[in-house]
């Protein structure tokens, strides 16, 4: 194939169209239209809150397949609402040094000012772009570049949904991908040939942790207050747990601390207990980083150190 961008399309609002409430129904090569790429697939029509681990490999598959034919880059177009997630999902995975793209809308195709057009035009420039190899996984909304590793949708319905909280990682501008910094990433991780079930558990005032002890699965993150705090109870809880369990701050930005303080269920205590903190990472992203730890048998807590700090 030539050098030109791949292009694949997994659904969400972009696609969406309707009479009243609107639905999935367009393909990638309606999407495509005006725009200068490569190869084309529709691999999903569904909404993003319905994708599945299964689904995102069979892209992730597709689009490695697309780079080793000599694609200059690969675009996936899907819901915004698990965007960041499956960003996240490429970006650990993603063993090129050309650049995967996932974009969206915000807008579906029949409303006034609609930015699915847009955003994807950016986004194929983004990964069409030179000073986007070696980047790894990007997200491209709103003409903002974002890496996968820090973005979050952080507002339900605005044009500007997404951030970062160390701001975007770069800009388009006048079509051309503008960064801020220079590249950087880590290795990849292998793909995984299993994906175990991973319950995201949110801790909360007066909550007693019980929930864990009903669970029956491989591994749990559990999303918890400040830098890393849960309740006693939660901590009793994690303390019975059979699986291993990740701890991630709920606030949305922010590291989880290691020994400043010293209570029960604080981030000393629950370390104590054996738990592996997310650092950097929020829960969202980190329960995409335990299943595939647990799908490729990596040992979790060298995982996390490696990826959840700054770099």
């Amino acid at each position: 194939m030539s050098s030109q961008v791949a292009v694949a399309s997994l659904g969400g609002t972009i696609t969406m169209t309707g009479s009243g409430a609107v639905s999935p129904t367009l393909g990638a090569r309606d999407l495509v239209q005006g725009l200068e790429v490569g190869e084309i697939a529709t691999l999903a029509t569904i909404p993003g809150a319905s994708l599945t681990f299964a689904t995102l490999l069979e892209a992730f598959d597709w689009a490695n397949e697309q780079v080793s034919n000599g694609a200059s880059g690969v675009v996936v177009v899907q819901g915004t609402d698990t965007l960041e997630e499956t960003a996240y999902f490429f970006d650990c995975l993603w063993p090129h040094e050309e650049p995967v793209v996932v974009t969206g809308a915000m807008r579906h195709p029949g409303l006034s000012g609609a930015d699915g057009p847009a955003s994807l035009a950016a986004a194929v420039s983004v990964a069409a772009a030179q000073n986007s190899r070696g980047r790894g996984a990007l997200l491209v909304l709103n003409d903002e570049v974002h890496a996968a590793r820090w973005v979050r949708k952080s507002h339900s319905s605005l044009m500007n949904a997404f951030q970062s909280y160390p701001g975007p990682l770069g800009l388009v501008v006048e079509g051309t991908p503008r960064y801020f910094h220079p590249a950087h990433r880590l290795p990849a991780l292998p793909r995984p040939l299993d994906t175990p079930p991973v319950p995201l558990v949110e801790a909360t005032v007066d909550d007693d942790g019980a929930i864990l002890d009903w669970l029956d699965v491989k591994g749990v993150v559990v999303a918890a207050t400040g830098v890393g705090h849960v309740s006693e109870g939660m901590a009793e809880a994690i303390s019975r747990a059979r699986f291993p369990v990740v701890v991630a701050s709920r606030t949305g930005a922010g590291t989880t601390f290691e020994g400043t303080y010293g209570f029960v269920g604080s981030e000393s205590d629950l370390i104590k207990r054996g738990v592996v903190m997310a650092g950097w990472l929020c829960p969202r992203k980190a329960r995409v980083l335990l299943r595939l730890a647990l799908g490729t048998m990596q040992p979790i807590g060298d995982v996390f150190a490696a990826r959840g700090g700054v770099f």
